[in-house]
């Protein structure tokens, strides 16, 4: 037993069954009776609907119905809600507007779902939506975050003239400000990271299913929380008992983030269920993947950093505008932007440092977390603006990280921003990877590369993060009579092996009792 612990070599328990084309994908899911939904997606950025024509489509064999905003307005259907509670930087509370699961009166970016066709067959459904006739009035709409934030921009919501729905900020701006005006140098820089979309071995889908008998539901969906999806379905859209709704997650085929939680198909497929009396799949095309998901990143970061006479770190400060996208439906559309804002510091001794997180509003899909939430962006920031500091002074940008590192007698050191380092050996770490990378051999090498009509770069990243927040997790072993154990965990496998590493955790102290963790 003890060759199975923690820290052992082993195969992976879960390989096998995925390399051997036998995962069990939302996809996978077939129900008896299953009726197959398709969302008819705004064309525009931003429009007002007018005319709504579904008799054609209805006409389509095999429609079961098709749904629109106002069905989901009349049966009392609720939304998500954002738990963080900002403020503009007028002081006034954040302007939050909440997506309602079908456009409502206007739509506000290109993807936006503003039909429901459920059918008996997908072809059926897919025929049906293309006969549906809208009528819109193009409305201006701003698809852009460099223009969005200008003073004349056009306003993605007229609640919000000037786009800004919040503000965070954190560290001394007052103590940054006192740093800055004692510098010798200050290097400013604007910085643009572009929006990006996620890929995935499998698009989304889900499967809703409602039984009369106990008027329950079960949601069949490739989530990376499927306890989140439960909590905010049960408490906010359906407003019912959470034991009442079981949410079933198999294989996720991919998510980096962007499978997070909850999306409007997943109320649309369990409230469809229960007014066909049948359970109702949607699966996204990879082509409508770009226009049904969220996006992440797409940030503008204007950032100063402070020095003194001999090139050491006084101070930084960054003001941020993060493109949120139309809706900020939940804090998933806020968490990115705020939650990783300590990186920015790296791992430099920067004595003072304020940063401030603007959240725009525009006719762009909403932004989530995804691959590092925040930190990839932080990250880029600070070393971009090391190494545009080098270059504008004229100095080694290997030294000029060097001199500024965290010291290893320094520890526990308080960054400016957020959070304390117990340990490191930042100068270490970075003299490890120049030696690793031959450095010192770069310069012919990209003499080569150049001969041979090629571009060759290096970059130099000493990059921290922190994964994630701390949180309360759950965990369980029951004992079965058979001699078997079952472990149970709050957790949702997403290819980091569950399977595995879990018997792994258990199998040191149950292998003195000489049981068999199953």
């Amino acid at each position: 037993m003890e060759a199975y612990g923690i820290g052992q070599a082993l195969a992976r328990f879960e390989d096998p069954r995925l390399l051997r084309g036998e995962g069990r994908y939302v996809d996978d899911v077939v129900r008896p009776r299953q009726a197959h939904a398709v969302l008819l997606r705004s064309p525009h950025a931003h429009a007002r609907i007018g005319a709504i024509e579904l008799a054609a489509a209805r006409k389509v064999p095999g429609v079961l119905s098709i749904f629109t905003e106002a069905d989901l307005s009349a049966d009392g259907l609720g939304t998500s809600a954002p738990s963080l509670q900002l403020r503009r930087p007028d002081g006034a509370p954040m302007f939050a507007p909440i997506f309602p699961g079908l456009a409502r009166e206007r739509v506000r970016y290109v993807g936006e779902p503003i039909a429901l066709i459920v059918a008996e067959t997908l072809p059926a459904a897919k025929d049906a939506a293309e006969r549906i006739e809208i009528t819109f009035e193009e409305l201006p709409a701003i698809a852009d975050l460099g223009d969005a934030i200008e003073p004349d921009a056009i306003a993605a919501w007229g609640q919000c003239r000037d786009n800004i729905a919040y503000l965070y900020d954190t560290g001394d701006a007052t103590a940054t400000k006192a740093a800055f005006g004692r510098a010798a140098r200050v290097v400013r820089r604007r910085y643009r990271i572009s929006r990006v979309f996620a890929h995935y071995m499998e698009p989304r889908g889900a499967v809703g299913e409602y039984h009369g008998g106990d008027d329950s539901y079960t949601l069949h969906v490739d989530t990376q929380y499927p306890h989140r999806v439960r909590n905010v379905l049960a408490a906010r859209i359906f407003r019912m008992p959470e034991h009442k709704l079981r949410v079933v997650a198999g294989d996720v085929g991919g998510g980096f983030g962007t499978k997070g939680w909850l999306y409007p198909e997943h109320r649309l497929v369990l409230w469809a269920a229960k007014k066909l009396g049948r359970p109702v799949k949607w699966t996204c095309e990879r082509s409508e993947a770009v226009l049904a998901d969220e996006h992440a990143r797409d940030n503008i970061s204007k950032a100063e950093l402070a020095l003194d006479a001999e090139h050491r770190f006084l101070a930084l400060r960054v003001r941020t505008y993060a493109n949120v996208g139309a809706y900020i439906s939940s804090d998933r559309n806020m968490i990115a932007t705020i939650s990783n804002v300590g990186s920015l510091v790296g791992v430099y001794a920067i004595p003072a440092a304020h940063v401030a997180v603007h959240g725009v509003l525009t006719n762009m899909a909403p932004t989530a977390p995804y691959r590092g939430a925040g930190r990839p962006e932080a990250t880029f920031v600070i070393e971009r603006l090391i190494d545009d500091a080098a270059r504008e002074l004229g100095l080694d940008r290997v030294a000029l990280r060097r001199r500024n590192l965290i010291a290893p007698d320094a520890f526990p050191y308080k960054t400016a921003l957020t959070f304390t380092y117990d340990c490191g050996a930042f100068a270490t770490n970075m003299q490890k990877a120049l030696a690793l990378a031959d450095v010192a051999g770069f310069p012919a090498r990209r003499r080569t590369a150049e001969a041979e009509g090629k571009l060759r770069g290096l970059g130099i990243v000493n990059a921290i993060e922190r994964a994630a927040s701390p949180g309360l997790g759950f965990g369980e072993i029951r004992f079965d009579a058979s001699g078997t154990a079952t472990i149970l965990v709050g957790t949702k496998n997403q290819g980091q092996g569950h399977e595995t590493t879990f018997k792994q955790i258990v199998a040191v102290p149950l292998a003195s009792k000489r049981i068999s963790p199953n």
